[in-house]
């Protein structure tokens, strides 16, 4: 499939399935990312379109599956950004400990598992440096992508992974060198986390409630009345004075009168009202 085959129908009718679907807004010029991660599967049915594909993905809910994972795996980074981990253990934490021993955490659309992982390291070394104030954390780390979630629960990363933000000597003390050079999570961090497949437009209900909601770099895709619709049903599941914690390039516009924007030099975050 050549991107000259991608005609603008398809793109468009192809656009709006995957916005129904799972919410993902593609913009004008993204025909490129529709050929280049279908090309796989639109030569392995031996068909010729992206048209061709659509209604092959109505009747084949595994088929759909894969379309759906090849669009929404992304690449993603360990302790990204940097600040929302330092406020999670310098601000957040404390105050969670004020009033109990217990953390319930979700991380949503966690990929291929970086950024869970990276919490659950955090919560690690804060409970060694905090003896005895937290004795129990759960954490769900949902994605849309089998594929990603897969890769997350076995916990096992390359050289290459490893090399967008894993500290040297976290990779020490947090992994176990396996076979052909890869790494493989401690079972002291990775049993902290719970992976579950979710579509951020379902519901949430069944995850739980939470005193801690990651939900960073997935917003960008959605758009502005989806985007308000996941905020507003995170809420929902957030404990009363929880916190969101968005990317960085993610601002909460609009719902004032479900949350309050902290300042935390650096780094903004949303307490639930």
């Amino acid at each position: 499939m050549s991107s000259s085959s991608l005609s603008k129908q398809d793109f468009q009718l192809f656009r709006d399935y995957l916005e129904t679907v799972c919410g993902i807004l593609l913009g004008d010029n993204k025909d490129y990312l529709v050929t280049s991660r279908l090309r796989g599967i639109i030569k392995e049915l031996e068909i010729e379109t992206v048209g061709q594909l659509l209604p092959m993905i109505e009747r084949d809910s595994k088929l759909r599956e894969r379309v759906v994972d090849a669009m929404t795996t992304n690449e993603t980074l360990w302790f990204r950004d940097a600040h929302p981990f330092t406020i999670l253990e310098e601000k957040i934490l404390p105050e969670i400990c004020e009033k109990q021993k217990s953390l319930d955490l979700w991380c949503a659309a966690s990929s291929t598992g970086q950024e869970p992982y990276s919490i659950s390291m955090i919560i690690q070394e804060f409970k060694k440096k905090n003896p005895g104030k937290l004795s129990s954390e759960k954490m769900v780390a949902t994605d849309i992508s089998p594929t990603a979630l897969e890769a997350a629960r076995k916990g096992e990363y390359d050289q290459l992974a490893l090399g967008r933000g894993m500290p040297k000597e976290r990779l020490i003390q947090y992994f176990d060198e396996i076979e052909g050079g890869s790494w493989k999570v401690k079972s002291e961090i990775s049993r902290r986390v719970q992976f579950r497949m979710l579509n951020l437009l379902h519901a949430y209900s069944l995850l739980g409630r939470f005193d801690v909601v990651f939900c960073r770099n997935v917003l960008i895709y959605f758009s502005s009345e989806v985007k308000q619709d996941i905020l507003t049903r995170i809420h929902g599941v957030l404990k009363p004075g929880g916190y969101l914690l968005l990317g960085a390039s993610e601002a909460l516009n609009g719902l004032p009168d479900l949350y309050e924007m902290v300042h935390c030099h650096p780094g903004i975050i949303y307490r639930k009202k």
